[in-house]
This record gives structure tokens, C-alpha cells and sequence, in this order.
């Protein structure tokens, strides 16, 4: 088997007049035994033969079963391991990347960065999970728990870790949200707020509510895409913003384009918004605002142009940040949603104005409205498979986990079979011969 021990003090050889191994230039420097000749395995100095025997016959094992992981390539920092190692090797879409950097920087490296790999046990991650949760919500710090989990686990792929401690301590587990059902409207406020948006916007919420559309779907919704002869919406494209304040488009969630039924009156409500509102070229990257680099890269984010169904009344697509801010909540504020709690002054070119602020309420952002479309179209008794198609999600069973509780008709027709089965008293079945069967007489 491969591998062998040196002893760094004494020459190999003996020598011929004495018989004894004369010492090397190294006597008594530095270590004396070094393991060494394991393919793919870094030598090893240690103090004692005894030692260096039993990590030999460790490495030779580990080696054999493809699991042999070199302890000092443990030794670097999450840190360092993130920044030089694990982050340059991302691809991600800029809508991914951007949370996902904030997120890190921000919770993971200043706690955890100057921690090494191999010293990530279950202590080190109760504190920071505890430490976590003082400072973000528990489906905050579930996503962060994610992403630690992830790179530990390329650290396990890349042969620094033996495992991931994230999912290899018992006694440590990743924060758990309290799960809440998703909350939809009724109509009175539905229509509370839409009155409360500014005229041009209102249709947003018809959209929202009519096609179960995300707010980027929303604004990123081209007059090509409505078919009125067929009935149809083709949701293609979201309008997105990098962490820069560029715009661009790409697909929607999860890369999936779908057709979406448009109802006669929602149709009407459409075009009459068109001819009041006309539609507006807008012309942006496709995928990524970075400036290519490559010729694949010129081809992947080439422009496109769309005319947007939704617009500012200087003519250009819509910055959902700052329409969130400034058309939003104040509509939830007037329709009695959220309260206002105070006032903030801001200054843009020498010029302060003052906005009012108003209490977070993550549940009444615009994702309220497609929860309230996926309500009405289960009430209504419609397939789970198909307001799952509708909504652009991965299954149905997705579907199913957000909105089984907007599904009226759920477990009602199983209690009345069951209710039927009890209807009447057990008749035993009793064999015809047995003494226990009912006696027939005889007839003449």
C-alpha cells in the first residue's frame, strides 16, 4: 500500500564501517517523522513514530474510500474560503446574487469570517444561530442558516471538511419560522386600496389580483403579451433592479414562463387603462446590467424592447422601490391597512422634503394581491393543478402547502363518506353453516 515514514534525523542508508544510520543535517530540527508517498496526500511531520503510524494508517484508509480529507486544509477562515474560493465560483442572476452577498457580509463573515473551516462544531453554531436570532426574523435567519449550509458543504465537495456541521450536529438545528398561512383580502379592501394609488396605477392592482401576477411580473408586463382574442395573458418577463439601481428584465421566478386566463371584464378594465394610459417603449439588458465581457455574455443580456402596460407619468418603467414607498403604503395607509408612525426628512440636490413612514407590514405588500387571486380561484372550487400552472409554481404540492386553507370543500367530502359509512349498525357476516347463521325452515 502506498505511503511510507521517514525519519527526517538519520540517513536512510547505515553506514558500511559502523552499521549504524549516521544523523542528517537536521538532527533535531523541526519535527523528526514525516509521512509521505500517498497519491493526492500532502506529507505529514510528527514528533513520534507512534503518531505518524496511526495517521498513515488513517490516510491509507480514508485515501482507499475516496474520504481522506487533509485536516490543514481546514485551517483556512470561512472568510478567506468565501471570498477567494466559494463566491468567484457563483453564477448567480443579479436578483439572486445581490440578497444573497447582503446577506452574507453582513450576518455570516463579521461573526463567523475569522472562525476556521475545521472549527465549526455544534458550539460555534448554537452561539451564532442564538446571536442570529437578536437580530433578524426566524425566516430571515432560515435563509441565512441556508446559505452557511451551503457553503459548508462546498467546503466538504472541495475537500476541506470531512462534513458539513450544519447537517451533521444533532443537537443544532436551522432556525424554524412560525408558519403563517397566507393571508388574502376581501373585497372592500381590495378596492380601499386601488382607490387610494394614483389613477395611471390602479390598474396594478386589477393585475395582481385578476392574474396572481408578482409586482416585477406586474411591471414588467409588455401590451404584447395580452392576447384579448384568446382570452390569454403571457407573463414572459419580470422587471428586476440590481443592487447598483440598474434596471433589466428576465424570466420570471424560477425561469418559468406561463399563460394565464384573462377574464372578459379584467379585459375590459385593461384596455380601457391603455387608452388612457398608452403603453410605453422601454428598452433594457436581458439578464444581467453588467456590461458583457465575451461574445457569449453580448449575446446572453442583448436588450430587449417591450412596450410596458404599466408606467410613470414621466413615461418609464417603475421602480418598485420607490413605488412601494411613495404610491403604496400611503394607499394602504388611506384604505386603514397600516398606520402612520412618523415622518423622515430627506435631501436631493440641496432640496429636503419630508416623507411620512409608516409601519412595516411585510403580509399587505403587493404579494398580497396574487394570494388573494390563488383564494378566489380555490373558493371557487377550481384544480389545484391548474391555479398551480396559473401561478407559475414548481408542483402542486407547493401550491397546496401556501393555500390548503383557502380551499373551502377541503376534508368535507371525506367526512361525509365516513359519516355515511357509520349511517348503520355493523351486520356480522356470518357463515351460512355456522351455528350462529340464522335458521331457514325448510318449506313442503
Amino acid at each position: 500500500m502506498a505511503g511510507y515514514i521517514e525519519d527526517r534525523w538519520l540517513k536512510k542508508k547505515p553506514n558500511k564501517d559502523t552499521g549504524k544510520r549516521e544523523r542528517t543535517a537536521l538532527w533535531g530540527q523541526g519535527k523528526r517523522y514525516r509521512v509521505k508517498g500517498i497519491p493526492g496526500v500532502r506529507d505529514r511531520s510528527f514528533d513520534t513514530s507512534e503518531d505518524a503510524k496511526q495517521w498513515l494508517a488513517k490516510a491509507q484508509t480514508d485515501t482507499t474510500r475516496g474520504e481522506f480529507v487533509d485536516p490543514r486544509d481546514g485551517a483556512i477562515s470561512l472568510a478567506q474560503y468565501i471570498e477567494k474560493h466559494w463566491w468567484p465560483g457563483r453564477s448567480d442572476e443579479p436578483s439572486t446574487a445581490a440578497p444573497m452577498r447582503s446577506k452574507i457580509w453582513n450576518h455570516i463573515i463579521p461573526f463567523l469570517g475569522a472562525t476556521a473551516l475545521r472549527d465549526i462544531d455544534a458550539a460555534v453554531l448554537r452561539a451564532w444561530k442564538a446571536q442570529l436570532l437578536t437580530r433578524v426574523e426566524a425566516s430571515t435567519a432560515q435563509v441565512i442558516w441556508i446559505h452557511l449550509s451551503t457553503i459548508l458543504e462546498a467546503a466538504v465537495d472541495d475537500g476541506r471538511l470531512v462534513k458539513n456541521p450544519c447537517k451533521a450536529r444533532r443537537t443544532v438545528k436551522a432556525p424554524k419560522p412560525a408558519k403563517r398561512k397566507a393571508k388574502a383580502w376581501a373585497r372592500p379592501t381590495v378596492d380601499a386600496v386601488r382607490a387610494g394609488l394614483q389613477d395611471r396605477y390602479r390598474i396594478a392592482v386589477d393585475l395582481g389580483v385578476g392574474l396572481g401576477l408578482r409586482q416585477g411580473e406586474a411591471f414588467g408586463l409588455s401590451e404584447d403579451d395580452l392576447d384579448f382574442d384568446a382570452g390569454v395573458v403571457h407573463v414572459r418577463r419580470q422587471l428586476r433592479w440590481d443592487s447598483k439601481g440598474r434596471p433589466y428584465f428576465c424570466l420570471p421566478k424560477g425561469g418559468k414562463t406561463r399563460d394565464v386566463p384573462l377574464s372578459p371584464n379584467l379585459a375590459r378594465r385593461v384596455q380601457d387603462h391603455l387608452r388612457r394610459f398608452p403603453s410605453v417603449a422601454c428598452t433594457l439588458p436581458w439578464r444581467n446590467p453588467e456590461p458583457p465581457t465575451t461574445e457569449l455574455e453580448a449575446r446572453q443580456r442583448k436588450p430587449i424592447s417591450v412596450r410596458l402596460v404599466l408606467i410613470t407619468s414621466q413615461d418609464n418603467r417603475v421602480n418598485y422601490s420607490m413605488w412601494n414607498r411613495l404610491s403604496w403604503r400611503p394607499a394602504l395607509a388611506a384604505a386603514g391597512v397600516v398606520k402612520k408612525v412618523g415622518d423622515k426628512a430627506e435631501t436631493y440636490g440641496g432640496r429636503s422634503r419630508r416623507y411620512p413612514v409608516y409601519e412595516l407590514s411585510r403580509e399587505d405588500m403587493f404579494h398580497v394581491l396574487r394570494h388573494t387571486y390563488a383564494s378566489t380561484q380555490l373558493e371557487a372550487g377550481e384544480s389545484i393543478v391548474s391555479v398551480s400552472e396559473w401561478l407559475g409554481h414548481a408542483s402542486p404540492q407547493t401550491t397546496l402547502t401556501h393555500y390548503a386553507h383557502f380551499m373551502p370543500g377541503a376534508g368535507k367530502r371525506g367526512l361525509a363518506a365516513m359519516d355515511e359509512w357509520f349511517d348503520q349498525d355493523p351486520q356480522p357476516n356470518v357463515p351460512e353453516k355456522s351455528p350462529g347463521a340464522p335458521q331457514v325452515q325448510n318449506r313442503p
